[in-house]
């Protein structure tokens, strides 16, 4: 099984990135050899044209295969088109090794911050994963929004609208992790069998309180999911470690 490293929130501008904090998480993220990265959203901090420019040039440096999701401030100002010319499709499957699958959704609608997956891409989502249970495949579903509100994160806003459905298809099928971003906090919560994990800012200076620019790890074994949280000051630690769903 794999090693993968989740990354969320750059929000590559001329005002809010930290240049020297992102170049510091390339070197890291590197050392680390994963075998992909997931990116899930705000790639950009408003969506505009030379942003994403930007952005690709960043994405560039890294080693590893990357994937990723569009967040709400990657669908400003036309993003969501730009998203996927110079990104990729804002909605995609990815099956590795015939072991595990990765579904990425697009939350994102254009000019507004809270999420909602919709009604045909929920659908579609829900076939995914029937076939992952029918094949045994360990599944992992990536969006910007999160599912479950994060604790330390203030009023709730800017949600997913359609939370409540998302989170029932997520726990029927028994997905093993969703990973998301938005909140710029780093949180695990576990319901039932499926692990939600947040990842917070890579190189952001929007921060709460005395928090780090960081990224999550995940070693994947036969038996277990290991979460490690990663400072990019260079602090790692073990965020939670949890027992495999069994087949």
């Amino acid at each position: 099984m794999p090693l993968i490293v989740h990354i969320s929130d750059l929000h590559v501008s001329e005002l809010g990135f930290d240049e020297d904090v992102f170049i510091k998480a390339v070197a890291e993220i590197n050392a680390i050899n994963p075998d992909m990265i997931i990116l899930t959203g705000d790639l950009t901090n408003n969506g505009y044209y030379n942003e994403f420019v930007q952005a690709t040039k960043y994405l560039g440096m890294f080693d590893a295969p990357l994937f990723a999701v569009p967040g709400n401030h990657d669908a400003r100002n036309l993003g969501y088109e730009t998203f996927e010319e110079l990104i990729g499709e804002c909605s995609w499957k990815l099956t590795k090794d015939d072991e595990f699958v990765v579904v990425g959704l697009d939350s994102s609608s254009p000019d507004i911050s809270s999420g909602n997956i919709g009604r045909p891409q929920h659908l579609w989502m829900e076939h995914q994963l029937d076939q992952c249970v029918i094949d045994e495949l360990f599944s992992i579903v990536a969006l910007h929004h999160h599912v479950i509100p994060i604790p330390k994160t203030g009023r709730e806003r800017n949600v997913l609208t359609d939370a409540g459905d998302v989170l029932k298809t997520l726990t029927d099928h028994e997905v093993d992790l969703v990973l998301a971003g938005h909140k710029h906090v780093p949180n695990i919560w576990k319901m039932n069998n499926t692990l939600f994990v947040n990842a917070g800012s890579l190189s952001s200076n929007k921060l709460r309180g005395n928090d780090k620019n960081s990224y999550n790890v995940y070693e994947i074994t036969e038996d277990t999911i290991r979460i490690f949280l990663n400072k990019v000051d260079g602090e790692r630690f073990l965020f939670g470690e949890y027992p495999r769903n069994s087949i």
